[in-house]
């Protein structure tokens, strides 16, 4: 029979308006690794809130070893033997080791804290985990990979018997990730459950016993990792049968009469390394993959929010510097990021003040936009794209999310682009704004300009773009042109067949 230690059933969670949690199930056995999986909004960080105590659920119930459980907050969970290891690890970086490892629980002397037992036993618990350092030392000395080390020691030594790794690899180099793995091996042989957050499909494979898919909120099912094809996973992540998909008419692209705008040669930043692509003009470029691919990363790359610490851009024929957003938007490129809400649209701004900011930039402060000219621009853009408003003078924060990613778009058509990337362009808003904005997209590009389109929808990616490059694992894996593209093509190559 097996030994579950940890179940979670008809867990439900709502915030104002939305779904976040809808009758989710989770379990997981003592002594397993269990994958829980799932892209952007799935529902995976906030069914670990509940669990942990940050959140608290509508509605559902928690039970270890067969006794329910309701964390309020979470030292509840802790109590409870649940332990959590973010990926930003949540330790005091001013303390010492010792005193990251021991904190909340020292080990006393009668009334004096006993320096000496918890500098012996942390060093000794680190040696399980193949680490021998100063415990006396400050835990910033020391890299994020030795840091989670300390995390997970210190999980283990508070008794937990549900261990939860939230991405825990994503900023460790091939060679911690292994050690990482072994430690997690050998949690496992030690009875510990480990719950796995992770986004790259590869090392899910390779560690995993488990597997448990949420998508938008719902629970999609459980699977023995050796039993689930990656290409079966990725559609259920996604949302998309592989046998059942269907070719939608998309834009023609013409593989040898396109003149190039931009080029990037072996482009590396702090995320990503080794990047090369070429963008034609009049193309709409699609950069596809699961998140945490490295989608964004390229597109931030390529605007330079991400500053290039090697390679080379070539624009128009001519090698440039891009070291940051200024010097993209003087060389006529601009940028939609993901999050409009934190790194898009100024709330408590007009419509009218959000559309010309970023051509205000591009002149100079010497060089101010008049009300008159910035009321003719803000007009005729909120005409060409038919934003909903009363006036321009309406605070954008007042317009529904549709709307408000219109405005940003009108924010950098404004600067008059010769190249326009558009990260998530269509999240979070409804099917109709969505038809408006590819709309727009394949209009723009029939105009000549070049606009990189990047969606985790693959319907929208297939139907809009004529160029293709998919990532994965922060690095381009394949690349499609034309009728090349379908969404088959697309799984396929994200989950590592590469002959498609």
């Amino acid at each position: 029979m097996e030994n579950t230690i940890l179940r979670m059933e008809h867990i439900y969670k709502e915030y104002p308006g939305v779904k976040a949690l809808n009758d989710v199930a989770f379990s997981l056995r003592a002594g397993e690794i269990h994958a829980l999986l799932g892209e952007n909004g799935a529902g995976k960080s906030t069914l670990i809130k509940v669990l942990t105590g940050v959140e608290s659920k509508n509605a559902g119930t928690i039970e270890m070893d067969g006794k329910e459980i309701s964390p309020k907050r979470p030292v509840d969970a802790q109590n409870a033997g649940i332990s959590t290891v973010y990926q930003e690890v949540n330790l005091c970086p001013d303390l010492s080791v010792a005193e990251n490892v021991f904190i909340g629980r020292e080990l006393r002397k009668g009334m004096r804290i006993d320096w000496k037992r918890i500098h012996e036993k942390t060093r000794e618990l680190l040696k399980d985990f193949g680490l021998s350092i100063n415990v006396e030392e400050r835990l910033d000395n020391y890299s994020v990979a030795v840091q989670q080390m300390i995390a997970i020691a210190r999980a283990v030594d508070v008794k937990a018997k549900v261990l939860i790794l939230d991405e825990p690899t994503s900023s460790l180099s091939a060679q911690e990730v292994k050690r990482l793995f072994d430690i997690m091996r050998m949690l496992r042989e030690r009875g510990m459950g480990i719950i796995f957050v992770t986004h790259f499909l590869d090392q899910v494979y390779e560690v995993s016993d488990r597997i448990t898919v949420l998508r938008n909120g719902t629970y999609i099912g459980t699977y023995d990792a050796d039993k689930l094809p990656m290409i079966e996973l990725v559609g259920k992540m996604i949302g998309k049968d592989y046998e059942s998909l269907e070719a939608i008419p998309k834009l023609s692209g013409d593989r040898e009469n396109v003149e190039e705008l931009l080029r990037i040669e072996n482009g590396t930043t702090g995320a990503i390394t080794d990047i090369s692509l070429s963008i034609g003009r009049g193309e709409v470029t699609g950069f596809s993959g699961l998140l945490g691919s490295g989608r964004s990363e390229t597109a931030r790359l390529i605007f330079g929010a991400d500053r290039m610490t090697s390679g080379r851009t070539v624009m128009e024929g001519k090698e440039e510097s891009i070291r940051n957003p200024l010097d993209a938007i003087l060389h006529d490129i601009a940028f939609c990021p993901e999050d409009r809400k934190k790194e898009g649209i100024v709330g408590d701004l007009t419509i009218r003040e959000n559309i010309v900011i970023a051509l205000q930039s591009k002149r100079g402060v010497l060089h101010k936009i008049s009300r008159k000219e910035a009321d003719e621009i803000a007009e005729r853009l909120i005409k060409e794209l038919a934003i909903k408003t009363p006036s321009a003078d309406q605070k954008i924060k007042n317009l529904s999310g549709g709307n408000q990613q219109k405005v940003l778009l009108a924010r950098w058509l404004a600067t008059d682009p010769k190249l326009l990337i558009l990260d998530e362009p269509t999240r979070g808003i409804d099917v109709g704004a969505k038809a408006e904005i590819q709309k727009i997209v394949v209009e723009l590009a029939k105009k000549g300009m070049s606009c990189v389109f990047i969606s985790s929808e693959l319907e929208e990616m297939e139907r809009c773009c004529s160029k293709m490059f998919v990532l994965r694992n922060k690095k381009i894996v394949g690349e499609l042109y034309g009728e090349e593209i379908s969404q088959s093509a697309i799984m396929r190559l994200i989950a590592g067949e590469e002959n498609v």
